[in-house]
């Protein structure tokens, strides 16, 4: 059963290593990758967000907010 929730290692090094899933080359952005977070094209500089994951996203945008506020209350 090849599932897209809980992909195994292969796909994975696939779906990273293929330039269509990357805008301008360093966005990373695949439809069918549901993970948050995947690593970045040279895995030892760590992770990326995955722009088609609405989840990511909002996850992101949040964080953002949080650090904004933050830094407005630490004046």
């Amino acid at each position: 059963m090849n599932s897209n929730h809980n992909p195994n290692e292969q796909p994975q090094n696939e779906w990273n290593n293929d330039p269509d899933n990357w805008v301008w080359g360093i966005f990373y952005y695949n439809p069918k990758d549901n993970r948050l977070f995947p690593p970045k094209r040279i895995k030892e500089m760590g992770w990326t967000i995955n722009f088609a994951n609405p989840n990511s996203v909002f996850l992101v945008i949040i964080l953002i907010g949080i650090l904004m506020i933050i830094s407005e209350y630490a004046k």
